[in-house]
């Protein structure tokens, strides 16, 4: 299980590889990465974060996972700083015997991620800078995990 929270990019194929490499006590592993999404006039994401804070807060949040789910292993990267269009800005690896766990996993980890996870975002265009507000699609996301 591992967190990181960085500013340098990844290479997503690079990471899934490491994080697959001799692993035979597993049946799937799942993937998602985040990519800066441009839609229309982005020159850049900036993404801001309290170091200590946002790697217990996702932590805390990765424990749940394997908690509810049978995983192996799981990966959460997310980036910070300026990030233009494009990039990937965070991604989400979990490894289970069994695809269900493994699927069921990585979109709860998304989807706290994208809510709970503790970063600060504003998207910078030629016409000025802005915060990015929480969405009330992704709140409602969450429901389905509600016990």
């Amino acid at each position: 299980m591992a967190v990181r929270v960085e500013a340098a990019a990844f290479d997503p194929g690079a990471e899934l590889s490491a994080f697959a490499r001799g692993r035979t006590d597993i049946g799937a592993i799942v993937t998602f990465t985040g990519i800066v999404r441009d839609d229309g006039g982005l020159r850049r994401l900036e993404i801001e974060h309290y170091p200590g804070m946002t790697e217990r807060a996702i932590a805390a949040i990765e424990a749940e996972a394997v908690a509810r789910w049978n995983l192996h292993d799981s990966l959460v990267i997310h980036r910070f700083g300026a990030l233009a269009p494009g990039a990937p800005i965070m991604m989400v690896a979990t490894a289970a015997p069994h695809r269900g766990d493994a699927f069921a996993a990585a979109e709860f980890l998304m989807d706290y991620l994208k809510s709970r996870a503790p970063f600060w975002k504003r998207e910078v265009t030629g016409s000025g800078a802005a915060w990015v507000a929480a969405k009330e699609a992704d709140e409602d996301a969450l429901g389905r995990w509600q016990d």
